[in-house]
Parts: C-alpha cells; sequence; structure tokens
C-alpha cells in the first residue's frame, strides 16, 4: 500500500469516526432525555412591550422565540408580544416525545391560557411550521383569538406533492426531508457552522438553529407539516381574518399553494412580497410589522 493510498484510508477512516461519534452522541441525547411531561415540563417563554393589545408569535422548524426580535422596538410600544420557543427548540426541554401537532397546540395552550393571551383581543402569528401551528391554534380556539397572520406557510394537500416540490431541489434539501433525513439530523452540530450559513439568515438565527434534538426536528417536519391537513383543520375559521403574507419565491413554501389554499377564506387578505424568500421577515421586518399592525388596526374598527 503506497503512502498516498494509505493518506487516503486514514482521512477517511478519521471522518468515519467523526460522524459515527457525533451522530451516537446525538443519538444518545435522545434516548437517554425522559418522556414528555407536560405538567411538569413548560415551554420557555417571554412577553415583552406594553400595548394594550397582543400578540402570540411562533417561530418555524429549527427557529426559537429569537426569531422575531428584529426591530421589535417598533411594535413593542403598541403592543404586548408573548414570544415562546416551541417543544424541542430554543430554550425549551427538549424530553423524548412524538412532537406532533397535537403536543406542540397543548404545551402552548397552557402558556397562553397562563398569560392570559386568551382574551379574544389577541393576534396569533407565526412562520413557516409556526404559522400551521397557529391556524390550528385558532382553529382549536377561535374565541381567543381576533385574527391570524401567516408567514411562508407551508401548505400542501399531499405527501407526493412535497416530494415532487423537492425533486428539483439540491441533494442536501432532499436528502434531508428523505427516508435518510434522521441521520442528517443527527449530524447537525457539523453542518450548522458559520461557513454552511444560508445568506438570508442573520447570524443571530442561525446560531439559534442548533438548539434542537434530530427528534424534534424531524418528527416536527413530519408530524406538523407533512401530516397536517390545513384544508380540513381550518374549515370553522374560514369567516375569520387570516393574513396571508408571502414571497414569490419561496421555495420552501411556494406562492402558488398558499394562493389557492386561501381562496376560500372570505375575510382573507394575500400579500405577494415580490421576490420573497422563506425568510422575507429578516430581510424587510418593517414591511412586515406594518403589515401586521394594519391588518389588527383595521380588525378593530
Amino acid at each position: 500500500m503506497t503512502k498516498i493510498v494509505k493518506r487516503i484510508f486514514l482521512a477517511v477512516l478519521v471522518v468515519l469516526v467523526l460522524l459515527i461519534s457525533v451522530a451516537g452522541y446525538q443519538y444518545l441525547t435522545v434516548a437517554l432525555a425522559p418522556e414528555y411531561e407536560p405538567e411538569t415540563m413548560p415551554l420557555n417563554y417571554e412577553i415583552v412591550g406594553s400595548g394594550e393589545r397582543n400578540i402570540v408569535l411562533i417561530h418555524g422548524l429549527a427557529g426559537t422565540k429569537n426569531y422575531w426580535k428584529k426591530d421589535l422596538g417598533q411594535v413593542t410600544g403598541k403592543y404586548r408580544l408573548l414570544l415562546v420557543d416551541l417543544l424541542g427548540f430554543g430554550d425549551s426541554p427538549k424530553p423524548q416525545s412524538d412532537y406532533s401537532l397535537q403536543t406542540q397546540l397543548q404545551a402552548l395552550e397552557t402558556i397562553i391560557a397562563k398569560e392570559g393571551f386568551n382574551d379574544g383581543n389577541t393576534l396569533i402569528a407565526g412562520h413557516s411550521m409556526g404559522a400551521v401551528i397557529s391556524l390550528a391554534l385558532f382553529a382549536n380556539y377561535p374565541d381567543w383569538f381576533a385574527g391570524a397572520t401567516v408567514i411562508g406557510l407551508p401548505v400542501f394537500e399531499s405527501r407526493d406533492q412535497f416530494s415532487e416540490q423537492m425533486s428539483g431541489d439540491p441533494f442536501f434539501e432532499k436528502f434531508a426531508v428523505g427516508p435518510h433525513g434522521r441521520l442528517l439530523c443527527m449530524l447537525h452540530p457539523l453542518y450548522i457552522v458559520q461557513w454552511f450559513k444560508p445568506k438570508n439568515l442573520t447570524n443571530d438565527v442561525f446560531r439559534d438553529s442548533r438548539k434542537h434534538t434530530w427528534q424534534s426536528y424531524y418528527n416536527s417536519l413530519d408530524e406538523v407539516i407533512l401530516k397536517s391537513d390545513l384544508y380540513t383543520l381550518t374549515r370553522n375559521i374560514r369567516d375569520r381574518k387570516i393574513l396571508f403574507i408571502q414571497g414569490t419565491n419561496d421555495k420552501v413554501a411556494p406562492f402558488v399553494n398558499v394562493e389557492k389554499f386561501a381562496r376560500p377564506f372570505t375575510r382573507a387578505k394575500l400579500i405577494r412580497v415580490q421576490d420573497g424568500d422563506h425568510q422575507l421577515f429578516l430581510k424587510e421586518p418593517f414591511e412586515v410589522w406594518k403589515a401586521v399592525g394594519d391588518f389588527f388596526d383595521e380588525g378593530s374598527r
């Protein structure tokens, strides 16, 4: 065996050992975690602002409550905001759990009711997976909320439609949502580094995206985004005020899907953000906050 072959062999061996070590550690972190107990594992959250009206803000997959803090000062004088880390993300507990839509709703309902954000004068707003959860919460408790704002809503009529959409994406994205996606999730400490940071994410949001486990990420993707039938879930709120904000260049949540989904909502408004991608809030927070504020004010008249 030549020296070059030996070096290649050793390099490959080192990489394999590193991958196995990281994946093994991540697997054990979940395997040794306690089972989810709603009564003893409350979500991490904070309340900011001193306004008379309330907004509940729900982040997306791999996000945290800090996602919403860009240019937050322009609304804290007008609104009282509840920012929550979803179960399995941010600084909230990361137990063994199915991380289903119902589990996330149960955890959120407790906090919302405890802090008085169920007064009927509250707007619920969510981004991406948080948009799905926001609509489900609104549908479950229509009397709690005056309206909803959903940004970058990933709505698909079937898993096949989602797979077809992802077929044209780069290998990394396709692998992440494929049958071996759990393995990629276990290796997330290796690729959530500055070198791989997407251009449309801020440094703070990218750093926070490390704060999950492979189980909370993969199960949330599968259970909340891919298995939620939003058409059925939202039938009872189609006459309520819903603001859809969607970018035309959103590859994760295609604009055409949201446009079709929004049609049956008789009091809905769809804001089309030309050339906006899935992280349009991070690029134009002022415009988003203004749209949310205008929508909320309109609903109060």
